[in-house]
């Protein structure tokens, strides 16, 4: 890097290989600070030299130092702006592939940021036209946002995957994210999103009288009625619970509005204790009363 009287410009393309090498050297010896600033100016010699993809490169080693020393934010910090200089440099994939590794990364410790990171990752693959690659970053930050809570958030990402999958004529997935829509809009106490979205749903192929169709419609019932049994009874079909984790727990966790009262009357629920027989004396009982006429 040094110039004199005869060279007058810095030689960054073997700084840049000599600082490789240092941070290699370092990292086999487990000293991943010291690999890290070599890592940090093999970039900078990179970004001198306008190689935008080897500096790119050398930022996401940095990250992954940061990672072996469990400083997570920093590692995230360093590989999204890795993944910045493979968009600047024009190579997309890699960008997306970066954003999601550094969500990955940081998914435990900052899940907002991994959210985000999610995302940007899928709009890249969907300005490629990679469908099924956004599908999947979609996924990961719709699930967050449910474990998170923040289920506005979430009831907005499940209705972009539901349009993409709807797009590519998954249809079988489209219904399984109907299902997913649904526990979240009830969660948030919109029960008229949740019929929406069902009936809107009704347009695509095959949904009406499928199986999750039937279900929802009972689900919704249960619900509309305050019937917490009849909730809890749908929620609990195998098609609800080997859903992924974060919306069967939805499902097991959903409770009707106004205490989850049932509305049957106590007599009903002593009979069903009581069993067939109990309930066909119950019933001759109410014919024995007026048997002798309402005089």
């Amino acid at each position: 890097l040094k110039t004199g009287f005869l060279k007058w410009k810095p030689d960054y393309d073997s700084a840049a290989t000599e600082y490789g090498k240092a941070a290699v050297a370092f990292k086999n010896a487990k000293q991943f600070d010291q690999a890290r600033e070599a890592c940090l100016r093999e970039a900078e010699a990179h970004e001198n030299n306008k190689a935008l993809f080897h500096a790119a490169k050398a930022y996401e080693q940095a990250g992954m130092m940061l990672k072996e020393m469990q400083r997570l934010p920093e590692a995230g910090q360093l590989i999204e702006k890795a993944s910045m200089m493979y968009l600047e440099n024009g190579t997309p994939d890699t960008a997306a592939i970066a954003l999601e590794r550094a969500g990955k990364l940081i998914e435990n410790v900052s899940p907002e940021k991994a959210v985000q990171l999610y995302q940007q990752a899928a709009s890249v693959f969907e300005n490629e036209e990679r469908l099924r690659q956004a599908l999947e970053m979609l996924g990961k930050a719709s699930r967050l946002l449910v474990r998170g809570r923040r289920l506005d958030e979430a009831a907005l990402s499940l209705q972009k995957e539901k349009s993409i999958y709807k797009e590519i004529e998954n249809y079988p997935t489209c219904y399984k994210k109907t299902i997913a829509q649904v526990l979240v809009h009830l969660h948030r106490n919109d029960y008229v999103a949740a019929e929406r979205c069902v009936r809107e749903s009704y347009s695509i192929p095959g949904f009406n009288g499928s199986e999750d169709c039937a279900a929802l419609e009972q689900l919704l019932e249960g619900y509309d009625q305050q019937d917490q049994d009849q909730v809890s009874e749908v929620c609990n079909l195998p098609l609800f619970k080997y859903m992924d984790n974060d919306y069967a727990k939805l499902g097991l966790t959903l409770v009707v509005p106004g205490g989850g009262i049932k509305k049957k009357s106590p007599n009903a629920a002593q009979d069903k204790a009581r069993g067939p027989a109990a309930v066909g004396s119950h019933a001759d009982e109410e014919e024995d009363e007026y048997s002798g006429g309402l005089c």
